[in-house]
């Protein structure tokens, strides 16, 4: 802490103390004077009252839903006052929340027939009147058509502008906008005032029960007319309390001292008790003119609370390393030494006996960053072959539809390589008709030879293969190699088998070439596929372009008796793992100890929320979000003595403190008395050793602000392997807790010191501004 003689002469005497400035702390903006329509606030904070494409979506459009070649139905679509959601009409009422979707959980908006269903239904409509409203998690597509194109534009237009402002918006404005929704609601007379009647429907909006006792003294409060009604600066008054932080006050007056305000040098301070990497006194001086509100203060290079909550609440004091969202890893080294995202049975949207398959499952996992898709591909009729599930009641799509959704959007998120896995059972001649589509389609972009004629044998990189195609399928017997091995995707022998059942072997081998075609063979280049039976102490020699498929089960009985052989095959080919075939509602297992063993391609049923896909998109989080997640060294190194099973000694203590929670989600919000108890779970997922879980008590009938203070610690004995999933569940006595929301990440991503952690629905959507506030401590030794 600074001395108290530098603070008393860093101001020049005559001035007035900078504190006294400042004013006092506003956790919200002031009113704004549009006392008339209080909903209205919330766009005008976002600027966009005044456009014309927003103002027409207020006003509402009656567009056309299309679902099938038959239903067609006009409903009225309107954007609501709060510019968060959209009311949509059914044809039967149901309940309010039935009625509308919001805007932050879109994923895009397309102009034309760019959606499966428009595509195949929309054909009575033209183009420039539809557009498709995809959304994120499971939730079908919208396809509309508006009367006219410029009404369709005006929605194209007015959904992007609404998306693009709230994805600028700081945390601050997030909770400025999403408080002043609930205000909205709970004014049930619409006449900007608020009676202790509607401030209490406030807070049980909110998810908070508070003592009626309590609730009422904090109101009278800030009645300074005395009328039991608020309105105006009482309101703000009232909603500043409510969102008081008491914790982060404390720590903010820790630093500050007595004059409340941080310096640069106390900002420093704090900065480097926080573990930041490159604190400096510049550095200090950047947060405050970036974060800090008050021009007065931000002029002598002061931060108030304000600007302090500001930087916490922001992407830099989050728990996330925002150095670790962009590219920073080496993108140049060989595809067996990443991690790649990846997805089993593509095609399918729901369940593996009869669910649809659809070509926007494609699309809606390229947008999740899945850089490894599959195709089931069997005989279709007309000399078509088509996509589906064999031998179950899912729907079919057709091959050269799904290579076109590949072309069409497999580069939108990451531009480095899609990996096409093919499960073929189509005859020869549609096998060359699923080559001749892939030429077509894909032109360029397919990857037809080798990169490197002088070493076709080896994998190329992750930035040699931006923007290309790979094609993982079988291969044709190639001539004997010198030591007189026969190269085939269906090798089996082993060197110690007798010489007979090699030679039925190769039998086989051959049998089974002969019902592949030479041109589908021809594109398997850098990922043919190959059985992979046992793991041999002394293998031959590596061949990269050779990758396994095996189920689950497996992987676990390679991972459990062959340990640091089968971590040494992963560091040379690819090895793709797969869910056992039992597995008939789409359910997945954990990828985790899938990863402890270096497999790249860990295949998951995207289309199925829970904690292996929280993990899965906690891997791949970072990095971009490309996709490839460059495996650590021990998963690397050919001659690596790393063993899963056996990882070593502790060598890492992670200590979090669960301070407290903001804002979590109504779990029910047709039931106004429903409050959540919630409590934090803290998961550790690594080698079997680090896997470990601890939990917090609940609090009760608080969803708003819980305060817990409770320390939470781990010993890692892998954690270069280790992801960390936050869970918040909503506690109850005589069932299994609900899920409230999470977030996962890695460890070596994980920042130090007090940090706000940025909750995600079950489907990956974020649920601003619902937050939990810890305290990181990572000591490595």
């Amino acid at each position: 802490m600074l001395c108290g003689r530098w603070r008393s002469c860093r101001r020049r005497p005559e001035e007035p103390p900078v504190a006294a400035q400042v004013a006092a702390p506003l956790l919200l903006s002031p009113p704004d004077g549009d006392t008339k329509r209080p909903g209205l606030r919330a766009l005008k904070k976002m600027g966009l009252t005044e456009d014309e494409d927003v103002r027409a979506m207020l006003r509402g459009s009656r567009l056309c839903k299309i679902r099938s070649r038959t239903w067609h139905k006009e409903r009225l679509y309107r954007l609501q006052e709060d510019g968060l959601s959209v009311w949509f009409q059914r044809r039967i009422p149901r309940a309010p929340s039935q009625h509308i979707f919001f805007v932050q959980h879109i994923e895009a908006v397309r102009e034309g027939h760019q959606s499966e269903g428009l595509r195949r239904f929309g054909g009575a409509f033209p183009p420039a009147r539809c557009l498709t409203i995809a959304f994120k998690g499971r939730r079908k597509n919208l396809d509309l058509a508006a009367a006219t194109p410029e009404e369709a534009q005006r929605w194209v237009r007015g959904l992007a502008k609404l998306r693009a402002r709230l994805d600028a918006m700081s945390q601050r404005e997030r909770l400025d906008h999403w408080i002043h929704s609930y205000l909205h609601r709970a004014d049930s007379n619409q006449d900007s005032k608020m009676s202790f009647k509607e401030i209490k429907s406030l807070l049980r909006m909110v998810n908070v029960d508070m003592n009626d006792m309590y609730a009422y003294r904090l109101f009278k409060e800030c009645d300074h007319s005395n009328n039991e009604r608020l309105e105006g600066a009482e309101i703000e008054e009232f909603l500043r309390r409510l969102l008081k932080r008491p914790e982060l006050e404390e720590i903010f007056h820790r630093y500050s001292g007595e004059d409340r305000v941080l310096s640069a040098p106390e900002l420093l301070e704090f900065l480097e008790d926080q573990g930041e990497d490159g604190a400096t006194l510049a550095r200090a001086q950047q947060l405050i003119h970036t974060y800090e509100l008050n021009e007065t203060a931000k002029q002598h290079e002061l931060m108030t609370l304000d600007g302090f909550m500001m930087y916490l609440l922001s992407p830099e004091g989050a728990a996330l390393d925002p150095a670790h969202t962009c590219v920073f890893q080496d993108m140049d080294q060989p595809l067996s030494h990443y991690f790649i995202s990846s997805s089993h049975n593509t095609y399918l949207t729901d369940s593996q006996i009869g669910g649809p398959s659809s070509t926007e499952a494609y699309v809606r996992a390229f947008a999740q960053g899945c850089r490894c898709v599959e195709l089931d591909c069997w005989e279709g009729p007309g000399g078509e072959p088509v996509i589906y599930h064999g031998h179950t009641l899912t729907s079919k799509i057709l091959f050269r539809d799904v290579v076109q959704a590949v072309r069409d959007h497999a580069f939108t998120l990451s531009p480095y390589p899609v990996i096409l896995s093919l499960e073929n059972h189509c005859g020869l001649e549609q096998q060359a008709v699923m080559a001749r589509h892939l030429r077509a389609i894909l032109g360029d972009v397919l990857v037809t030879q080798a990169l490197d004629s002088q070493n076709p044998e080896e994998l190329p990189s992750p930035e040699q293969l931006k923007g290309r195609v790979l094609v993982k399928g079988k291969k044709l017997p190639a001539a004997r190699s010198e030591d007189g091995r026969i190269l085939s995707d269906q090798e089996e022998e082993d060197e110690e088998e007798e010489e007979a059942e090699a030679t039925e072997q190769r039998r086989r081998l051959i049998s089974q070439a002969k019902q592949i075609s030479p041109e589908l063979s021809a594109l398997a280049v850098y990922c043919c596929a190959t059985r992979l039976r046992t793991l041999r102490p002394n293998p031959v020699p590596p061949q990269p372009c050779q990758v396994s498929s095996l189920s689950e089960r497996k992987a676990k009985k390679l991972i459990r008796e062959a340990g640091n052989s089968f971590v040494r095959h992963n560091t040379r080919q690819l090895t793709r793992v797969y869910p056992l075939g039992l597995r008939m509602n789409s359910a997945n297992y954990s990828p985790q100890e899938m990863w402890n063993s270096g497999c790249q391609l860990v295949a998951l049923n995207f289309q199925t929320p829970g904690y292996e896909m929280d993990l899965n998109a906690g891997r791949f989080l970072i990095n971009g979000q490309c996709g490839y997640i460059l495996k650590p060294a021990c998963l690397r190194q050919p001659d690596t003595t790393f063993d899963p099973e056996c990882p070593g000694p502790p060598r890492t203590t992670l200590t979090i403190q669960v301070l407290t929670a903001q804002q979590l989600p109504k779990l029910n919000t047709e039931k106004p008395n429903s409050i959540v108890d919630p409590l934090v779970r803290v998961e550790i997922h690594g080698v079997p050793a680090d896997c470990a879980r601890k939990e917090t008590n609940y609090v009760l009938n608080n969803g708003f602000n819980p305060r817990w203070g409770q320390t939470l610690q781990f010993q890692l004995r892998a954690p270069e392997l280790v992801l960390v999933r936050f869970v918040v569940e909503d506690y109850d006595t005589t069932s299994p807790n609900d899920f409230v929301g999470q977030f996962t990440l890695p460890l070596n991503s994980l920042k130090q010191g007090y940090r706000h952690i940025h909750l995600l629905s079950k489907d990956g959507a974020s649920l601003s501004p619902a937050t939990l506030f810890v305290h990181i401590r990572i000591q490595r030794f």
